[in-house]
């Protein structure tokens, strides 16, 4: 399954920097927060796709974990030696992820709109408790985006729209001014 490989990426970059902030090489909390939050979504996406039977055959799933594990090491080598290049190859992850589901939006739209939204996308989009939703959208204010999700073709909308924000995080994170650009929407200034 594409997400539990894509919920990876963050993964691996959280380790990175919670070792670095061990050691005392780094400190930026803002950053541990959005992409823990890019973890969370993707999370969420995984749930949505085992609740549509997504995850109901073992030789999917044991090859969606074999991929995993190895993209893991993968990426923290990455990130270790390059964070430029780690977060380039992050960007590049998530475009794909965003062409994918919007091709599949395309070709499925009638369908997907008579087909009932799954109770975890509700929850995860529009009754629960949206702090983490809001976290990862870095190029929004917090509470500026609520999808609609009256049917399985607004899940996928919401899920493919998922996709782009981390695209502008990852774009900021390679930038040389990063430190000072991504921050976290829920962020206080200091005072």
């Amino acid at each position: 399954m594409p997400e539990t490989v894509a919920r990876v990426l963050y993964f691996s970059c959280l380790s990175v920097l919670h070792l670095y902030e061990t050691l005392g090489w780094w400190r930026r909390s803002d950053w541990l927060k959005v992409h823990f939050a890019e973890s969370w979504n993707e999370l969420h996406h995984l749930l949505i796709m085992e609740d549509l039977d997504g995850a109901n055959f073992w030789g999917d799933r044991l090859l969606a974990r074999a991929a995993a594990l190895l993209y893991y090491w993968i990426v923290i080598a990455m990130y270790v030696f390059s964070p430029g290049a780690a977060y380039r190859f992050m960007e590049l992850v998530e475009v794909h992820a965003y062409a994918s589901y919007d091709k599949f939006l395309k070709s499925d739209e009638a369908r997907l709109k008579f087909l009932p939204a799954p109770a975890i996308a509700k929850q995860y989009y529009r009754d629960g408790d949206l702090y983490m939703f809001d976290e990862f959208q870095t190029s929004h204010k917090s509470a500026e985006r609520r999808p609609q999700i009256d049917n399985l073709y607004d899940v996928f909308v919401a899920v493919r729209d998922d996709e782009m924000e981390p695209v502008k995080t990852m774009a900021a994170c390679q930038q040389t001014q990063a430190a000072t650009m991504v921050l976290s929407p829920h962020s206080q200034p200091l005072a």
